[in-house]
């Protein structure tokens, strides 16, 4: 299962971590998936959204 949102097609961010001596070592920072029950053509099926498309679909009322 990926690490992607099915709305809005997030993914996963790659980076450095810095430390106090600003040592670089790699980072990754996955997309806060979440299940929902959603209605998709007349059918109720359970999809991974980001949170934050999660909230634009309530802001929306299409949950």
């Amino acid at each position: 299962m990926s690490k992607v949102c099915a709305v809005s097609g997030r993914g996963p961010l790659s980076g450095n971590r810095r430390s106090h001596s600003l040592r670089a070592t790699r980072h990754k920072w996955n997309v806060n998936l979440q299940k929902v029950k959603v209605v998709v053509d007349g059918k109720p099926q359970t999809i991974r959204v980001s949170a934050r498309a999660l909230r634009t679909m309530k802001k929306n009322n299409q949950i």
